[in-house]
């Protein structure tokens, strides 16, 4: 595992909110609002390395040269159906992203994702590109989805993955696949289980999303 492409955000009140939504009796809104507040935390650490530009500026007393962002324009990318529960959150950072969207499916026997969806802004190719899913498992779903970005001209090295919580096995794989590709996350778990799910996890953080269980 490379430790280096590999960033966990540790802050106390992330730590807080994620031990609240690990609780399986949590309902659904409450499991919303909480997904969509950690996002904002993931959120703000993957973008801690956007450029600058120096501004003139002036205030009620003065003219003053200020920074503001600059380069390349950001996509949010989330991964059907559980990563629009991280859309709302990075828009609260960067109104002004494009949002696009690809829908995977598992297979329940052999674990394999499976696309069946893929819409992007026309310009995706231009963008930083943030793909989100509250989970990174088998790491299957993001390597299938950045390869789909990548198809479409879209540089390993303009895209980052966000989650929630990540296995060391599915960090492996996604590094592995795509070593460029940085990995943002509000925790590392213990181990994948025999059916696949994440140790101690979430549970199936689509149907917590939106009460489908």
């Amino acid at each position: 595992m490379n430790k280096e492409g590999l960033h966990i955000v540790n802050h106390p009140l992330v730590q807080h909110k994620l031990a609240i939504l690990r609780d399986k009796d949590l309902g659904s809104k409450d499991f919303r609002e909480l997904v969509d507040e950690i996002t904002v935390f993931v959120g703000y650490e993957a973008t801690r390395d956007l450029p600058l530009k120096e501004v003139e500026v002036e205030t009620p007393i003065t003219k003053t040269t200020q920074k503001m962002i600059t380069g390349k324009k950001m996509a949010i990318v989330p991964i059907l159906r559980a990563g629009l529960g991280m859309v709302d959150g990075i828009l609260s950072l960067s109104p002004a992203a494009k949002v696009g969207h690809i829908g995977m499916y598992r297979d329940e026997e052999t674990l394999e994702p499976h696309e069946y969806f893929f819409k992007m802004p026309s310009d995706i190719e231009e963008r930083q590109v943030l793909v989100v899913d509250p989970m990174l498992a088998t790491g299957g779903s993001a390597i299938l989805a950045i390869e789909a970005l990548m198809k479409r001209n879209v540089s390993p090295a303009d895209i980052k993955f966000l989650c929630m919580v990540a296995a060391p096995e599915g960090v492996e794989a996604l590094q592995a696949a795509h070593p460029e590709v940085e990995i943002y996350t509000a925790a590392l778990d213990e181990k994948l289980n025999e059916d696949g799910y994440i140790v101690p996890g979430l549970g199936d953080a689509g149907d917590r999303l939106f009460g489908t269980l």
